[in-house]
């Protein structure tokens, strides 16, 4: 490897891991959104994957692999526990029961010895490389883009735009939401997971209502007509603060207005296009 990109990676390592994480939160927003539900319990699975993997590393000898599998099908778990009732509501509502998760997790964690209470973990193994987190997020992206194209994406689509017309024409709507929340949350557990071991460290802070409305950031910047618009936000809400850091105590105001900015002018987002279905014409 060259000296010079070697010197790069070194110096932004964190920023490239958490490029990669970010794409995988918004991709697990994306899977919400993309069938109509506002649900802000991203931040919330995302800490329940972390804090699993990251136990399971400290005090356990198991393979990173496994531990990744525990870091998706726990916050899954917690998913199918809480889908039953929370997705009987829409909207505003839903999105103040999956707040309300959130900081249920926080205030527990927190509180409680075995996860280092306030203080977090930390010493976490740094088991999570660049290829490990970009291949996971090129195959959650992959695995999305068909999904959309097919005629799945396509009782997703109706959904979002008008559930009583997708009932009437059969689509099984409980089914499509409990599936969605749960491979939503297996994402942001996944992407909690490598986060952990990319940074060895984390706390019950950054799981927080800040990271739940954020991770929501991304997916509405960039647009929920594909993945790849969820991803285009997730890498301009995370770049961005970089590249406004020399305004210093300026850029934040700067980060919102471009916000809301892009909001006002692109309400589709930054990428608006659908991809085509498959079998379908051009």
């Amino acid at each position: 490897m060259p000296a010079a990109l070697d010197d790069f990676l070194w110096t932004y390592q964190s920023l490239i891991a958490s490029l990669g994480v970010n794409g995988l939160l918004a991709l697990s927003m994306y899977v919400v959104l993309a069938i109509g539900q506002l649900s802000l319990g991203q931040a919330a699975f995302m800490g329940v994957g972390a804090y699993a993997s990251a136990l399971l590393s400290l005090h356990t000898g198991l393979p990173f692999p496994l531990e990744l599998a525990a870091a998706m099908l726990i916050p899954a778990a917690f998913a199918l526990a809480i889908g039953a009732p929370t997705l009987r509501l829409s909207g505003v509502y839903l999105a103040l029961a999956t707040i309300g998760l959130g900081e249920l997790l926080r205030i527990f964690l927190i509180q409680s010895d075995f996860t280092g209470g306030a203080l977090g973990l930390s010493g976490i193994p740094a088991k999570a490389g660049f290829t490990l987190i970009y291949g996971c997020l090129a195959a959650a992206t992959l695995a999305l883009m068909l999904i959309t194209r097919s005629r799945i994406g396509r009782a997703m689509e109706a959904i979002r735009e008008d559930e009583t017309a997708a009932a009437v024409s059969g689509v099984d709507l409980p089914r499509y939401k409990m599936t969605a929340l749960v491979v939503s949350a297996m994402l942001a557990g996944l992407a909690g997971a490598l986060n952990a071991h990319a940074s060895s460290f984390i706390g019950p802070n950054d799981y927080g209502f800040d990271a739940a409305v954020t991770i929501l950031s991304y997916a509405l910047l960039g647009g929920v007509g594909s993945p790849f618009g969820s991803l285009a936000g997730a890498l301009v809400l995370t770049l961005l603060p970089e590249i406004l850091r020399p305004l210093q105590d300026f850029r934040l105001v700067v980060n919102g207005a471009i916000i809301v900015v892009a909001v006002l002018y692109m309400p589709h987002g930054l990428i608006p296009w659908r991809p085509l279905r498959i079998g379908a014409r051009p």
